[in-house]
């Protein structure tokens, strides 16, 4: 057991300290601010993170004080949200009653018509301008890549966003309570583990790792919650039963990054947002490749970690990740183990690990110098849709042109993300030219057997696969075909 238990959660909501005593595991945050604290101007479009109409900001205090993210509030928790501060677009006029800087130029640039969606735009713009209130037209486009509008064309709201730094903006809220926000969040931050029983079962949040590990012991088949951009769904869509649920994103030990000689350690808390810029640095590849992970409010809320836990064969990050030759991090109660992060997929929904278990971290290998690397991602959308195939490359040659080593890794091709072994050995050892590639192609065949889904038939799948080593071939070979859409991003990183 913890060193001390609470039976509520506690957040901020807007101005006002909630205390909430029921709380079941289901309840999302857009449930609770339309059907019981009636703020409706945050909407209900998709119910699943991609529509942004229900965007909202979550302040939490972090390795950089208090930070403001939007998030989307249909597949956020409520049980996540202990010591943050929920900002909803009810709290945007300023202290005098005025429109906040980001309204008053939607309304000045005509960025709304039928105005279901402008509340989540609004919020999403509202994140940007706290950290970039004159942000270029790139990181405008990555902040809406979660807010979708079939009114304007978006012309008239990225008018809007070029514009919202120009006005007064003196009475924002946050800006002048942050201060005060950031000690009463602190003061939440008892360390305690909340335990809170309902009708609809269970809700636990741990107050440390250590507590954590104790609590899966008592608990061994609980869910496991920390980004929910997954486990959302399983709610808002397949209507699951996720009791008892643990959430973990208040976890601090989860959310480190360590960045040395050796490469990256990811704690497996830490979200897309927060890992962006060190992988873009160390992999510059994959910085291209993170900004199409869901939207800006997925990333806030998704975690490395989770997307690995969850063993999803078209998950994003394991391929890449695999080619990279990574490692994951688990623990059970006091005892830890480390194991390739390819060995961690077993089969379609099973992984690698006990009940109980959970992971750690993520530890990424340094990219030797001369060791080329890619990853690509095809899908119907180029923003915020799930990969019908993600492919990741690593190569070295030798003196003589010839494949020294060569790790291929692909999601969407197999239950699992899951290594092309046949391909790599036909690879390994002959010169780096288009007829060695001409007879890898079809070695796909023997590490493969697609599936025809609504994503993209199998023959598509395994011509795009055949024709993305190809594309890493000609790459390599100075033939440059990628095109990076956020340059300002990647050379913030």
């Amino acid at each position: 057991m913890g060193k001390a238990t609470r039976g509520e959660i506690r957040f901020i909501l807007n101005s006002t300290v909630v205390h909430l005593e029921n709380v079941t595991p289901t309840l999302t945050l857009l449930d609770y601010l339309r059907l019981e604290r009636q703020l409706t101007g945050t909407k209900e479009g998709c119910a699943e993170g991609d529509c942004g109409a229900c965007t909202v900001l979550v302040g939490r205090l972090g390795t950089r004080g208090l930070v403001y993210e939007s998030v989307n509030a249909c597949i956020r928790f409520v049980g996540s949200l202990d010591a943050c501060h929920v900002v909803t677009i009810e709290h945007l006029s300023d202290l005098n009653g005025r429109l906040h800087p980001v309204q008053q130029a939607m309304v000045d640039h005509h960025g709304s018509q039928c105005g279901f969606c402008t509340p989540g735009i609004v919020m999403s713009l509202y994140g940007l301008w706290l950290e970039t209130p004159k942000p270029d037209a790139p990181l405008i486009e990555k902040t809406l890549q979660g807010n979708l509008c079939r009114c304007t064309g978006y012309e008239a709201i990225l008018n809007a966003a070029k514009a919202m730094g120009d006005t007064d903006s003196s009475g924002d809220k946050l800006t002048v309570t942050h201060d005060a926000i950031s000690a009463k969040l602190a003061e939440m931050r008892d360390g305690c583990r909340v335990e809170i029983d309902s009708e609809g079962g269970k809700v636990i949040v741990p107050g440390s790792i250590d507590d954590l590990a104790e609590v899966l012991e008592a608990y061994p088949d609980s869910t496991i919650v920390a980004g929910s951009t997954d486990v959302g769904l399983w709610v808002t869509k397949h209507m699951k039963d996720i009791a008892p649920a643990v959430f973990i994103n208040n976890l601090v030990e989860l959310q480190t990054i360590e960045d040395d000689a050796q490469g990256l350690t990811f704690g497996a808390g830490v979200t897309y947002t927060e890992a962006f810029s060190t992988m873009a640095r160390r992999y510059p590849t994959m910085g291209a490749f993170w900004d199409r992970i869901g939207g800006e409010q997925v990333r806030n809320m998704g975690t490395v970690g989770g997307n690995i836990a969850n063993g999803s064969p078209i998950g994003d990050t394991p391929p890449p990740l695999i080619a990279l030759g990574a490692s994951v991090t688990l623990r059970k109660g006091a005892a830890s183990r480390t194991i390739p992060l390819e060995d961690f997929f077993i089969d379609y929904g099973k992984q690698d690990r006990q009940p109980g278990e959970f992971v750690t971290s993520v530890h990424v290998p340094d990219l030797p110098e001369g060791d080329r690397f890619a990853v690509y991602k095809i899908s119907k959308r180029r923003d915020e849709d799930i990969s019908a195939v993600c492919g990741a490359f690593r190569l070295a040659l030798d003196e003589a042109g010839r494949v020294a080593s060569v790790r291929i890794a692909f999601g969407g091709m197999a239950a699992t993300p899951k290594r092309a072994l046949a391909v790599e050995a036909v690879l390994t050892g002959k010169a780096w030219n288009e007829a060695t590639i001409e007879a890898a192609m079809t070695a796909f065949e023997d590490d493969y057997t697609p599936l025809t889904d609504w994503r993209a038939s199998a023959d598509y799948r395994m011509l795009a696969t055949k024709n993305l080593l190809k594309r890493f071939f000609l790459e390599t070979r100075g033939d440059a075909v990628q095109v990076s859409r956020y340059e300002s991003a990647l050379a913030e990183a």
